[in-house]
């Protein structure tokens, strides 16, 4: 026993890469045909774009019954996620979609929805539609007969999705008539539609996060309908689909727990270790948490994560203080090597850029982080070749595979100090973030630091609208 339980902590990762050497798990079990017992044999695995699944084989070598299934073995997200997608050109059409069994697809300008799928698919917009089309036209015949106004209006849809097909090739001045938006919303945060301008954003498709609902709780799991009052109070039904004000006297009494006792730990120079588990292949590791003074600057909470397992490791900064009434946008002149050597520190709420470099990160790109220029540089590097989707395989297009790759080259040149100057910007609405100022305390020449007012929609992605600072130990 003991034995199994040192192979099960440090053994292979529970989700291995599929190739010819992977393994399967046979089981015996019983066969709902004939009741007799036969073998089941589960395959975890990670494939490109599902992320972990889960294989499933079973057959009875008694009456011959053979069934397989596929079910995602991905962790739910934090936020449902909601994409839109404003398809105008046959390069749209041709966007891969991975489709998790709990997403939900609908087009607005048809008035068309259709509910969560049976199983995940790997599709593009043009299949998905081609679906569709065949779903529906399957049963018209009987329709015609039996319902002819539903018949009537099913034909009209038909109509719009075949016309949704014939997209022009190339953007015209004029938007074609058939263009239509594209909505795919799914609860667990693990659909995803291609972004043809990787690693730039794509003003095409928008990413909006959500709160799920009750309900939306309940059909996936993780929510018992039976203990309503248990688990979701009155008050919870009441601001179910809005911001919930946060009540700042628990909020703060919270962090200073965490931060006194990091404090603590920092002042007799140890470093604090509690359990977690790894985001890669969900095996028990330790997480390392220390306070770090950066001079000229504040305190800030490094913590660092490595399993033993996969061999995965993150490393990730949270800034202290108070929020600044004013973000700040730090601009930076890099004109040698000893400019790739300053320090930095990137909260996860700043997005920066390198126009030299083609490179345009949003806030929350890589979380907070704490490092050198290059060292950050290269993060950016190693995290676009190994995360971004749709950019390996055969389905992948020669032409963005190859600019893709000239990107991660310049990226890489950048970091060994081979192009020269670069322009770093940082553009952080909290003002956590840091670039070193290597002539402090004088003023850096190289260095432009701004101050600029948030916009309301700034301070409603932070959740600062919503902050009662006025009598806030009376909030329910």
């Amino acid at each position: 026993m003991a034995e199994e339980q040192t192979n099960a902590v440090s053994g292979n990762p529970l989700f291995q890469d599929l190739d010819a050497e992977a393994s399967a798990t046979e089981i015996e079990s019983l066969c709902m045909q004939c009741h007799q017992n036969g073998t089941t044999r589960l395959l975890l695995t990670r494939i490109p774009h599902f992320k972990s699944i889960i294989l499933m084989a079973f057959e009875c070598p008694h009456c011959g019954l053979k069934n397989n299934e596929v079910q995602s073995g991905e962790a739910i997200q934090e936020h449902g996620h909601t994409h839109e997608l404003r398809c105008t050109t046959k390069a749209d059409l041709n966007r891969q979609i991975v489709r998790n069994n709990t997403a939900s697809i609908s087009i607005p300008e048809f008035e068309f929805s259709a509910p969560p799928a049976t199983n995940s698919s790997l599709t593009t917009v043009e299949g998905l539609l081609s679906r569709f089309i065949e779903d529906l036209d399957g049963d018209q015949e009987q329709r015609k007969e039996v319902m002819p106004e539903v018949y009537q209006a099913i034909e009209v849809l038909l109509a719009k999705l075949r016309n949704a097909l014939t997209l022009p090739e190339e953007e015209e001045d004029m938007a074609s008539p058939f263009a239509f938006t594209l909505v795919v919303d799914d609860p667990s945060g693990n659909s995803y539609v291609e972004n043809l301008c990787a690693p730039d954003p794509d003003p095409k498709l928008k990413l909006h996060q959500y709160n799920r609902t009750r309900e939306q709780m309940i059909k996936m799991g993780l929510l018992n309908p039976d203990a309503d009052d248990a688990q979701w109070s009155e008050r919870e039904k009441e601001l179910v689909g809005q911001k919930r004000k946060l009540n700042i006297r628990e909020e703060m009494e919270a962090a200073k727990k965490v931060v006194r006792a990091v404090k603590e730990a920092s002042e007799m120079n140890e470093i604090l270790t509690f359990p977690a588990n790894c985001s890669s292949c969900n095996a028990p590791c330790d997480t390392r948490m220390q306070m770090v003074n950066i001079p000229h600057f504040q305190e800030v909470i490094i913590m660092s994560t490595t399993c033993a397992g996969c061999g995965y490791k993150s490393n990730e900064v949270k800034c202290g203080g108070a929020i600044s009434p004013k973000g700040k946008r730090i601009t930076l002149k890099i004109e040698d090597k000893d400019d790739l050597s300053r320090d930095i520190l990137k909260s996860e709420t700043s997005a920066f850029k390198v126009p030299e470099l083609d490179l345009d990160m949003l806030a929350g790109t890589l979380g907070g982080r704490f490092t050198t220029i290059e060292g950050l540089i290269r993060q950016v590097h190693d995290e676009l070749g190994s995360r971004i989707p749709f950019l390996e395989g055969d389905s992948a297009e020669a032409e963005r595979r190859v600019r893709f790759k000239n990107f991660l080259a310049k990226l890489e040149a950048a970091a060994d100090g081979q192009v020269f100057p670069l322009t770093l910007t940082l553009d952080d609405p909290m003002a956590h973030s840091y670039i070193q100022n290597i002539y402090a305390p004088d003023p850096d020449p190289n260095m432009l630091l701004e101050e600029y007012e948030r916009t309301f929609e700034q301070n409603e992605d932070l959740g600062l609208n919503d902050i009662n600072v006025d009598n806030y130990e009376q909030t329910a």
